[in-house]
């Protein structure tokens, strides 16, 4: 029988397969295709970084990756419908209102498919680890032990705040000022509530809302973009 640290291990380890694939992938279409983004091996041992918080999931108050009392629904399905709400509404803002003409090449965020489903998982993989998995692990390590447990909660809402807040700050973008408060509003609401669903249903939950995002944002408008404008 799999104990669960074994469970979040075998998980993790095919996540990292998975980025290994897709670097092998982009070098051999590499030549194809010059403005390819492909990973090195350094970034598959940076998120390796993450490997020891697999083991103090429990120990910290969060369900661990297959944790049976979380339901499929629950895990999977909600947190990737949230994220491919995000997904649209990011399409219809930035591609059909701001952006409507044709694409003459395929914009950086955008990557040739199908090896794009490669790289965006594997980006929205090292994403959460840095996002959630270790930041919110510490963050809830100490709240687990600080004053017994007292601040638990109020470290946990102060955690999700902050790293919320990370990744709309490192990709403030240039523009309109409404294009501005739009990317904050949405960046952090996004993040906000993948730590809500990280600390509630676990890693693979905050992962999936990444997921539904990056499936509607980067994967099919890439396959729109690549197939109907170029």
């Amino acid at each position: 029988m799999k104990t669960p640290h074994r469970q979040n291990l075998i998980t993790y380890c095919a996540l990292l397969i998975i980025s290994v694939s897709g670097i092998f992938y982009g070098r051999a279409i590499i030549h194809d295709y010059s403005f390819l983004r492909v990973w090195e091996f350094s970034n598959v041992l940076i998120v390796a970084i993450g490997i020891p918080f697999l083991f103090f999931q429990s120990k910290a108050g969060i369900p661990e990756f297959w944790s049976e009392e979380i339901t499929t629904k629950t895990r999977f399905l909600i947190p990737a419908a949230i994220g491919i709400g995000f997904g649209l509404l990011d399409v219809l803002v930035i591609k059909v209102i701001m952006h409507p003409e044709p694409y003459q090449v395929l914009p950086p965020f955008l990557q040739p498919f199908p090896y794009s489903i490669f790289l965006f998982l594997s980006g929205a993989f090292e994403v959460e680890v840095f996002y959630r998995l270790i930041p919110m692990t510490i963050f809830l390590l100490i709240g687990n032990h600080f004053k017994e447990g007292k601040y638990y909660q109020t470290i946990f809402w102060v955690g999700a705040i902050l790293t919320a807040l990370r990744e709309p700050l490192e990709q403030l973008p240039d523009g309109n000022i409404w294009f501005i408060v739009y990317s904050l509003l949405t960046g952090f609401l996004m993040n906000f509530l993948q730590a809500v669903y990280f600390k509630h249903a676990g890693f693979l939950s905050s992962l999936s809302v990444r997921l539904g995002h990056y499936l509607i944002w980067h994967i099919l408008l890439g396959v729109y973009v690549e197939w109907f404008e170029l």
